[in-house]
């Protein structure tokens, strides 16, 4: 495979990502929320038991630091509650609360019809294919980190 389309595709990856989350975030302005704090919100709500800081850092690719000021936010916003593991009080886990979960029923709303708007007139296979290849790649490179 030659370089020039390694390289073509890496930056068709990057900036392609990179208008999807502006153009979201653009639409999703009148929450009132940045990216990471809606993306926080939405993580933490689709995930089936409470995360920890530390992974909701992970999942929205922050630094802890930074996800512990986004909590901070959150919290005073009244969208999530810390709790304290039982096993490890260090620990402390994010639950969402019912204000938290109206939000991200919106920013799901908004998000399926932004994915459908841009995607509905895609090849339903080429898009099974190209997410195949890129869940590969992320996959390589997580193993590479």
């Amino acid at each position: 495979m030659s370089i020039a389309i390694q390289e073509q595709f890496s930056g068709a990856l990057h900036h392609a990502a990179r208008a999807w989350r502006l153009a979201l975030d653009r639409r999703l302005k009148h929450l009132g929320l940045g990216q990471a704090g809606w993306m926080t919100v939405a993580i933490a709500a689709k995930a089936k038991a409470t995360l920890s800081q530390s992974e909701l850092a992970q999942g929205v690719g922050v630094e802890g630091a930074t996800m512990v000021a986004m909590i901070d936010r959150l919290v005073a916003a009244g969208l999530v509650e810390r709790k304290v593991e039982e096993s490890d009080r260090r620990v402390k886990r994010v639950a969402v609360t019912p204000g938290g979960m109206a939000l991200y029923a919106e920013v799901k709303a908004e998000a399926d019809a932004f994915r459908r708007e841009v995607l509905s007139d895609e090849d339903e296979k080429l898009l099974a294919k190209a997410t195949a290849l890129l869940e590969r790649v992320r996959e390589k490179a997580e193993a590479r980190t």
